[in-house]
């Protein structure tokens, strides 16, 4: 078995350097995202209502920044977007524990996920166009590196929150303008022309309404971001179902914890077995989609059938895990592959359809749980997972019939 750091060696200097700060920008994000809720009920003095509702704000001003990433990915060039989002972000960061008015600190957090979106789309189109013949491997280790990161960052951002909230947002912030200042030195001497290849100036010169007219081209990203969209609501039930299940039942919070031990556990160690699988697949990525969504929807049944056990809540961890291993670099993959120079315009239009599940998920399962509790939330979870396979298939029937019209002229 191949060791996952002797692949590093296959990569140019150019993509380690972007792999290393993109490591660490992970790390120091995870000394914020998972505090907020915890710091705006217990140094701003907020009820958990008004945490969520932070929380529904960011992710709605998300949905905006995605597509608006997107769309000006070729009007601003890809270094003035990607460095001018991350340091509008690193500077928010620095301001949020300086801020003592409520309404000016939810003004904050929107902007804050406004242009942490904003750069997401950007940043998965610089991957696909910079290193093209390798962007397969390139967008799988950016997961498996992000996830390693954010374990380590989460560890030590409970440690340090102990000591000092307003220093955890400062490192956040830190972390932040760094990857700014990578990107600035990175693409100092690149032309968006050179990065984006020969379409790049027809891309730079299309309008706005002719930008529009891309939506309409549904079949090569509708139906996928709908599938990721509703397995993404789908695993909203690890906060909203899970974990107050696991509480109810007397259970100390390292349980919660240690199921996504577990998922690191098993994104880093499982990669052999997931290389082995796409070769299985052929390296197909619309059969990845739906071999992650049949995943999803195993794993959800599972535990919806035998959630009287611990162990149960494990081994759906571990299934649903290798779903998320098989979509998380998937979708950036295949837009990449299959729009061109339209890449960024189509990763900003599913990153927000996906982000919509995101925001619903919470509001629906944990409206389900105070009325079923946790056998209720699994179960939608387990259906809208399953409906995601349907959505899947279709999207993978679309692209096997587009093959064949291609080939038919």
């Amino acid at each position: 078995m191949v060791s996952p750091f002797s692949l590093l060696n296959r990569y140019p200097r150019e993509a380690l350097l972007f792999l290393t700060a993109s490591f660490i920008n992970a790390s120091g994000s995870a000394f914020m995202w998972p505090l907020t809720t915890l710091y705006v009920h217990t140094i701003l003095g907020r009820s958990m209502t008004e945490a969520g509702f932070v929380l529904m704000l960011q992710s709605i001003a998300g949905i905006v920044g995605q597509f608006v990433g997107g769309t000006l990915f070729h009007r601003l060039g890809a270094k003035r977007l990607i460095v001018g989002a991350l340091f509008l972000q690193g500077m928010f960061q620095f301001t949020i524990p300086l801020i003592h008015s409520w309404p000016v600190y939810l003004a904050v957090m929107m902007c804050l996920g406004f242009t942490y979106n904003l750069s997401a789309p950007a940043i998965q189109a610089f991957i696909g166009f910079r290193w093209k013949e390798q962007r397969r491997e390139i967008f799988n280790v950016v997961y498996v590196g992000n996830n390693m990161g954010m374990a380590i960052g989460t560890a030590l951002a409970g440690l340090i929150a102990t000591i000092s909230f307003q220093l955890t947002f400062f490192i956040n912030s830190i972390s932040t303008l760094l990857f700014a200042l990578f990107f600035f030195l990175i693409m100092k001497h690149i032309s968006h022309q050179e990065l984006v290849g020969k379409d790049g100036e027809k891309a730079v010169k299309r309008t706005g309404l002719e930008t529009l007219k891309l939506l309409f081209n549904y079949r090569v990203y509708l139906f996928m971001a709908l599938g990721g969209g509703f397995i993404f609501f789908s695993t909203t039930v690890w906060n909203t179902g899970v974990a107050p299940y696991l509480t109810s039942q007397g259970m100390p919070l390292s349980a919660y914890s240690w199921l996504w031990t577990v998922n690191g556990i098993v994104i880093f160690a499982g990669q052999p077995v997931i290389a082995w699988f796409k070769r299985l697949l052929q390296q197909n990525l619309s059969a990845q989609l739906v071999a992650s969504a049949v995943a999803y929807g195993l794993g959800f049944a599972f535990m919806l059938f035998f959630h009287d056990s611990y162990a149960a809540f494990i081994t759906g961890m571990i299934i649903t895990t290798f779903g998320e291993m098989l979509i998380a670099p998937t979708i950036p993959t295949f837009v990449s592959e299959k729009t061109g120079d339209m890449a960024p315009f189509y990763l900003g239009v599913v990153g927000s359809i996906t982000t919509v599940g995101r925001l619903l998920g919470p509001l629906a399962l944990g409206y389900s749980y105070d009325q079923g509790g946790v056998q209720s939330s699994l179960l939608i979870s387990t259906i809208v997972a399953f409906s995601a396979v349907l959505l899947c298939l279709l999207h993978a029937f679309l692209q096997r019939d587009r093959q064949n019209q291609v080939r038919s002229l």
